[in-house]
């Protein structure tokens, strides 16, 4: 330990790398845990969350290059009120019934969103798959980005936190083994000193 000029105590940076009569092994083994975790956190963190990040941008740019906008019409007049959503929230839009034509000349119907009351025969744009089954509309560009970083973000996190974790559990098992020693060694010694103070 040293002083500073108020006489406040601060503790010496570094001491389990330092050589000393009471540095343990266990002290060095925490040492190169905490080195270690600290390494493996940031690295692993940083290397997970580029693959994830990769990994749905990568994804997310198949499902748009696999879509395509379609051009389908109402079969029947759209209802007037939208649906209420299971969070009580409603929309701007209703589900009503659409007829399509794949790229292969067959005909399709499914469900699609349309402006309410819209007239049977109205126009309105669906995405496809190549087969001409009806598929989410893909996310933009700019929508996978951020859905990319945001996953991304949160794979290094957690690969981080639980890297730092495991270190955590490796310290608090050292300073488990520590205290057991402490005690077996103060049953040994501990008599000769009462021995001693009471002689």
């Amino acid at each position: 330990m040293t002083r500073t000029r108020r006489g406040n105590v601060a503790g010496v940076r570094l001491w389990r790398w330092r050589n000393n009569p009471l540095r343990r092994r266990s002290d060095r083994l925490e040492a190169w845990t905490v080195l270690l975790a600290w390494v493996l956190a940031a690295l692993g963190g940083v290397i997970a969350g580029l693959v994830a990040a990769g990994g749905v941008d990568r994804s997310l740019a198949e499902q748009r290059a696999e879509s395509q906008a379609v051009r389908a019409v109402l079969t029947e007049r759209a209802p007037k009120t939208p649906q209420v959503t299971t969070d009580g929230s409603g929309g701007h839009t209703v589900w009503a019934t659409v007829r399509w034509t794949a790229p292969d000349g067959s005909q399709h119907t499914g469900r699609a969103e349309a402006e309410p009351a819209a007239a049977a025969g109205t126009r309105v744009t669906v995405w496809t798959d190549r087969s001409g089954e009806l598929v989410d509309t893909p996310l933009t560009p700019t929508e996978s980005m951020f859905q990319a970083a945001g996953t991304g973000v949160l794979a290094g996190a957690g690969t981080a936190a639980t890297v730092w974790a495991c270190g955590r559990l490796v310290r608090m098992r050292l300073d488990r083994l520590r205290l057991a020693a402490w005690d077996a060694e103060w049953a040994r010694v501990g008599p000769q000193w009462r021995k001693r103070m009471t002689g």
